[in-house]
C-alpha cells in the first residue's frame, strides 16, 4: 500500500461534540506559565474563559483581575480554599507546583468543580492516587493537562499508527532540552527544589513529554524502565537530573530511549520506527510541532494546522465539562506516569532494570 493512501480524511478536532456553552474557569497559580501562556490561550478558546484568578499574593490577584477583561474575582489561596466566588466559576485549572496540586484539587472536589491539573499529576504517586480518589469521590471530572494530546500533528501521527502506516512499532527514540540556569536565582524556581517539584527537575519536568506522546502514540503502558542522570551544575545541587537519559518498554513490546536536560541547547524531538516506516516530529514539545512520515522510498512532510496547543488543550477540556463525554488523559493515566517517573529515578539511583507494577 503507498503512503499516500494513509493520508487523507483527517479531522483536526476529531474530539468536538455539537454541544453549546461556555466554562468559567478559576486558574489558581499566576506564575509565569499562566500569564504567558495559560490565561491568553484561554482567551482565544471557543468554549471557555477566565472567571477568577487565583494566587498567593493579594496583589497580584487582584492586579491580574484588573488587567484581563473576564476576570471577575481575584483570590488568596485562603479565599479559594474558603469557597470565596465560588458561583463565579465551573471548573478550576492548577497549575501550581507539583507538590501542591493535591489541596487545590481537594478543595475544587468538594466545591464540585471540575478539575485541569498540570502535569505531572502531582509530586508522587501516593499523592497523585489521593488525588484520583477524591476526584472520584466527589464524582467530578479530573484531566490532566497533557498539551501533546490535542496537538494535532500529534493525533494525525496517533492515526497513522492506527492505520499501519508505518507497520509494527519498533522503537522510539525522543529528546528534550532547555536551559533553566539563568532563572536559577530566581525564589520562584520550584523546580529546583524536590520539596516542590518531586524526585527531580528534568524527568518529571520535560522528559515526561517525550514518555507521555509516545505512550499516545502507541496506546501502550510503560512495564518496565532503566536510567542514568547526572548533576554538575551549582545551581542543581539539591536534584539529581540536571541531564538525564532513561529507556522504556511499552506494553506492546516497543521499546523508547530518551535524552533530556534543563541545561542544554533547546532541542524537541520524537522519532517512532515502525517494520514499514516511521514518523519523524521535529520540533515537537515547545509549542512548535512538525511531523514528517517515511515508508519506503517516500517521505512527506505533514501540513497539519499551527494551532496555539493550550487553546486545544482547554477547548478540548471545555468541551467534554460541557457534554459530561469521557474525559481523558484522566487521573488514572496521570498515575501511570507518575509511576513511570519514580521508576526512572529509581533505575537510575540503582542502576537497575525497575519493572512497573
Amino acid at each position: 500500500m503507498s503512503l499516500e493512501s494513509y493520508l487523507d480524511g483527517f479531522e483536526r478536532r476529531d474530539w468536538r461534540t455539537a454541544t453549546d456553552g461556555t466554562v468559567r474557569l478559576a486558574v489558581i497559580g499566576l506564575g509565569w506559565w499562566t500569564l504567558d501562556q495559560a490565561i491568553p490561550a484561554i482567551t482565544g478558546a471557543e468554549r471557555c474563559e477566565t472567571t477568577v484568578a487565583v494566587s498567593g499574593s493579594t496583589e497580584k490577584a487582584d492586579r491580574v483581575a484588573a488587567e484581563r477583561a473576564t476576570v471577575e474575582h481575584g483570590l488568596t489561596y485562603d479565599e479559594f480554599h474558603e469557597g470565596v466566588a465560588s458561583d463565579a466559576y465551573d471548573a478550576v485549572y492548577v497549575c501550581s507546583p507539583n507538590a501542591l496540586h493535591l489541596p487545590y484539587v481537594e478543595t475544587a472536589a468538594e466545591l464540585g468543580k471540575a478539575v485541569l491539573c498540570e502535569k505531572p499529576i502531582e509530586a508522587s504517586v501516593e499523592r497523585a492516587r489521593e488525588m484520583v480518589e477524591v476526584c472520584a469521590d466527589a464524582d467530578v471530572p479530573l484531566a490532566v493537562a497533557y498539551r501533546m494530546q490535542t496537538e494535532p500533528a500529534i493525533r494525525r501521527a496517533r492515526e497513522l499508527v492506527r492505520a499501519g502506516a508505518i507497520g509494527d512499532p519498533v522503537h522510539a527514540i525522543g529528546t528534550n532540552s532547555q536551559t533553566m540556569v539563568d532563572l536559577a536565582e530566581s525564589p520562584n524556581q520550584w523546580r529546583l527544589n524536590p520539596d516542590l517539584a518531586g524526585p527531580g527537575a528534568t524527568v518529571t519536568d520535560i522528559g515526561i513529554y517525550p514518555l507521555n506522546t509516545t505512550r499516545f502514540l502507541l496506546d501502550a503502558d510503560p512495564v518496565a524502565v532503566q536510567g542514568v542522570m547526572r548533576s554538575e551544575h551549582d545551581a542543581f545541587a539539591d536534584v539529581p537530573d540536571e541531564h538525564a537519559a532513561f529507556t522504556t518498554t511499552f506494553s506492546d513490546g516497543t521499546y523508547l530511549a530518551c535524552t533530556a536536560s534543563q541545561n542544554a541547547q533547546s532541542s524537541t524531538s520524537l522519532r517512532l520506527v515502525g517494520t514499514e516506516g516511521e514518523l519523524y516530529v521535529e520540533p515537537a514539545y515547545h509549542m512548535e510541532t512538525e511531523l514528517r512520515v517515511t515508508r519506503g522510498g517516500t517521505s512527506v512532510a505533514l501540513d497539519t494546522p499551527g494551532v496555539n496547543q493550550m487553546t486545544e488543550l482547554f477547548d478540548y477540556f471545555a468541551d467534554r465539562v460541557l457534554s459530561g463525554a469521557e474525559i481523558g488523559p484522566d487521573g488514572e493515566h496521570g498515575v501511570i506516569d507518575m509511576r513511570a517517573i519514580e521508576a526512572i529515578y529509581e533505575a537510575a539511583s540503582s542502576g537497575r532494570t525497575v519493572e512497573l507494577d
